[in-house]
């Protein structure tokens, strides 16, 4: 059986890791860089930040492939080797969740960059067919899990699930990202991702990056009131961010113990993965760890 069905069947509360993005740059990532480019130009690093969070007590490890799409490596000096850069970042991945006795990666697969007819300028089938591409990438480097990320619309997600699907088995977690509060950026309703990704058969349904920690629980709430017990994926980011002018850097304020105390909200509410996206660091996920695993990890 696949490892991580087998570890979220068994009852466990498992935790992810935190950002990629806001700690690379601390790392040395300059502003616009891909950080999917540091795939092959700098795994070490990749690896080390990796590490650090399987160290904290991350059971899940994303990969570095939030931008790995084809349609979203335009920008990047590898776009013509992106099974590649997907492949490589789901070895590099394996090779941090390692140091956790049965850790497990994540394929991270986020948004292309543009919009899918009416709204935009894509064909659903060529969105489609990109996350297609990265999905059976990501299977092939031996991810345990597919997590289609910090989603606002039903188009992308819909043609990333079924992308997905037409080329591998593996679960998958569908997460939307509500930056409106409860809304996503499209108006999308939580409760309206549950019913839809539910039934299309996501094996979690979540919510990542957003605006306030509060505004995630209330996103919580929606989902566990559309389909009660329905397993939930929950990544919130450390706050709102403010500018630092100095570094021109995101600064998060939510600390790990505010972090830690609203994942324990969450697993009450019904989340079975929480961790942390933008702003979260090590530190963070220490405290999540120690908040929701009752001291046993």
């Amino acid at each position: 059986m696949n490892k991580f069905l087998e570890r979220l069947n068994s009852g466990e509360i498992l935790v992810a890791d935190g950002a990629t993005g806001s700690n690379l740059q601390k790392m040395g990532l300059k502003p616009g860089k891909p950080p999917e480019d540091l795939i092959i130009d700098d795994p070490d690093t990749i690896l080390k930040l990796a590490s650090s969070f399987a160290e904290a007590g991350s059971d899940i490890i994303l990969t570095c492939t939030f931008g790995g799409t084809r349609m979203r490596m335009k920008d990047s000096k590898y776009q013509g080797r992106t099974p590649e850069v997907n492949m490589r970042a789901a070895e590099i991945a394996r090779k941090a969740a390692s140091l956790r006795n049965g850790g497990m990666v994540a394929g991270s697969m986020g948004p292309v960059g543009a919009l899918i007819k009416p709204y935009g300028p894509l064909e659903a089938q060529e969105v489609k067919a990109t996350f297609a591409e990265q999905a059976k990438a990501l299977a092939d480097g031996g991810v345990d899990l597919l997590l289609i990320e910090t989603m606002f619309s039903f188009e992308e997600t819909t043609a990333a699930f079924e992308g997905a699907k037409s080329v591998t088995d593996l679960p998958i977690v569908v997460s939307f990202s509500y930056d409106r509060g409860t809304r996503s950026m499209m108006g999308v309703k939580p409760k309206d991702v549950m019913k839809r990704y539910s039934e299309m058969g996501a094996t979690l349904v979540g919510a990542n990056c957003g605006s306030t920690l509060d505004n995630m629980e209330l996103v919580v709430k929606e989902y566990a009131a559309t389909v009660p017990n329905f397993p939930l994926w929950v990544k919130p980011n450390a706050g709102v961010p403010h500018m630092d002018i100095e570094t021109e850097q995101g600064v998060y304020d939510m600390g790990p113990e505010d972090m830690a105390k609203f994942s324990k909200r969450y697993v009450e509410l019904g989340a079975k993965v929480v961790g942390g996206c933008c702003g979260n660091t090590p530190e963070h996920i220490a405290a999540i760890v120690k908040a929701v695993k009752n001291g046993s990890a």
